[in-house]
């Protein structure tokens, strides 16, 4: 690791899917400090349990580099692009890295977690309203978001608990080149926002 990378803000980059340790192999030659979060789940198969060590953000590889000299990122065999907005790379901030980094670091369980903003259509998947959908309208606290439905052609405002929602269309869980705001805090949970995907970390305490 070239200590001079370290003055420089930390990118994300969007890579192939299962490249991710193929390209973080190049930027260590290259002597760039990159990030690869990873968590471990379990995948059960017809004979047996296996547990897996998997990337939390499919597809993406955190870096420091100088924006301003791209073409050795780019020329790594995976890489796509350097996250940002219109063709401009756009940094993650520090603390989020951070952030995340002690997430990785604390030993408790944690996982991928879709990102719900204001706006995005979600259904129940639990309790007495299961299989209803609405749209996702602000939080009521931290424990509790406010859904509305439309029924008998009206707007119904209901409360109900965080865990019980689930994006209606699963494609709008990621957002890879859109930083989002409006983050939306998860119960039992942290939420990590930076710029190549809006992800909740779902963590656990012993």
């Amino acid at each position: 690791m070239d200590s001079e990378q370290q003055i420089h803000p930390w990118f994300a980059l969007h890579v192939r899917t299962r490249r991710e340790h193929i390209v973080c192999s190049h930027l260590q030659a290259k002597r760039y400090e990159y990030f690869l979060p990873q968590y471990t789940c379990k995948r059960t198969w017809s004979d047996r349990i296996k547990e897996l060590v998997l990337p939390l953000f499919p597809g993406y590889v955190f870096c420091r580099l100088d924006p301003q000299v791209r073409l050795p990122i780019m020329v790594i065999p995976g890489v796509f692009e350097i996250v940002g907005t219109a063709k401009k790379p756009q940094a993650v901030d520090d603390s989020e890295i951070a952030a995340i980094q002690s997430v990785v670091k604390s030993g408790l369980p944690f996982e991928p977690w879709p990102f719900l903003q204001v706006g995005t259509r979600v259904r129940v998947d639990h309790g007495a309203l299961q299989g209803i959908e609405g749209i996702l309208t602000g939080v009521k606290s931290r424990y509790r978001v406010i859904v509305s439905v439309t029924l008998l052609q009206r707007a119904v405002a209901l409360e109900v608990d965080r865990a019980w929602i689930s994006p209606a269309d699963r494609e709008c869980v990621t957002y890879p080149n859109s930083p989002l705001s409006d983050s939306l805090p998860i119960a039992s949970g942290l939420h990590i926002s930076c710029g190549a995907q809006s992800r909740h970390l779902a963590t656990e305490s012993r």
